[in-house]
């Protein structure tokens, strides 16, 4: 059986998808390629922000659940996503922009030999930017063309996740054994871990934490990760062998952009397998992705209901032009 691939897709939960969508779009200079509804959920949208093509590995998509609560970080969560920028360089003009726009960081850093820069969101929702400057591994996305970033300073995909727990000897199993990932390093209380050609589009950051309280999922907080396999074939292996270890998991999901399978590897943490494809642009042409509400085929005859359910809000971007922002 083939090793997983690396990061798929991150999805978190947002108090508002019209502020995560201006923030993603105007602040990050992330591509909405696609604007659909949860499909467990279909009052609920379900946002994905992506490279400029849409990319398996460059994924970071939101729900917004109606009425629910504030999240509360802590141990047993997935409690940070990481973007991939190209270089050093690229880290300093994100913190020119992220305090000029008042963007709440931390500075840059380094972990485990990688330059970062750690931020947040208006939900307090956990990120870093990470430098692919000494990167080897899986190859980075395209950074959105017609975005407002600087193409050589832009995000082109996911970097490290990082998961914080109680249970850690448990928690290291589950990587080495059941999804065949490899430690590689260690800096105090965290672990860093890679899957397939490595690098920071495949590698999992894991916190050993016993001190801060149980985390509550809500808003500002990760839902799932997912990590990339092949196609439906390699994802169905994989189910006999979540089985064999005797994890509970949904079995196959047609995701209509991909094929999912999930479980519950450890208290309050979901892992999703997704497949590279079909992909994103099935549905819609490449110079309007993500400006009309998409629903896969079985969605479509409830159509009138679900636009009824959601709010309409404008995504619409092939309209204009933007600036590159230099600063």
């Amino acid at each position: 059986m083939n090793q997983l691939k690396g990061l798929h897709h991150v999805t978190a939960i947002t108090s508002s998808a019209e502020k995560i969508y201006e923030f993603f779009t105007y602040t990050l200079g992330l591509r909405l390629v696609k604007k659909t509804v949860n499909q467990d959920d279909i009052q609920t949208y379900h946002l994905y922000f992506t490279d400029d093509v849409g990319s398996p590995g460059t994924d970071m998509t939101f729900f917004d659940f109606p009425g629910i609560p504030k999240g509360i970080h802590g141990t047993n969560e997935i409690s940070r996503t990481s973007f991939r920028v190209p270089n050093d360089a690229a880290l300093d003009y994100w913190l020119k922009r992220f305090n000029r726009l008042g963007v709440k960081n931390s500075g840059i850093k380094e972990h485990f030999g990688k330059k970062v820069l750690p931020f947040v969101d208006f939900d307090d929702q956990q990120y870093q930017l990470i430098s692919d400057e000494l990167n080897v591994g899986v190859t980075a996305g395209i950074p959105w063309e017609k975005g407002p970033i600087p193409v050589e300073f832009a995000i082109t995909g996911l970097g490290p996740i990082f998961v914080r727990t109680s249970y850690l000897d448990y928690f290291k199993e589950v990587l080495t054994k059941v999804f065949e990932m490899r430690e590689v390093a260690q800096e105090g209380s965290y672990y860093l871990f890679e899957m397939g050609e490595g690098g920071n589009g495949a590698q999992v950051i894991v916190e050993y934490n016993t001190v801060l309280p149980q985390a509550r999922q809500g808003f500002g907080t990760v839902h799932h990760t997912a990590f990339r396999v092949e196609d439906r074939s390699e994802l169905e292996e994989w189910q006999q062998r979540l089985a064999s270890f005797r994890l509970p998991n949904s079995g196959y999901v047609e995701r209509y952009y991909f094929g999912s399978l999930y479980s519950n590897v450890a208290p309050s943490i979901l892992f999703e397998l997704a497949t590279d494809g079909p992909g994103f642009m099935g549905d819609e042409p490449y110079e309007t992705l993500g400006e009309k509400l998409s629903l896969p085929p079985f969605f479509e005859p409830k159509r009138d209901e679900i636009e009824k359910l959601v709010r309409h809000f404008d995504t619409v971007r092939s309209t204009k032009v933007f600036e590159k922002e230099y600063e």
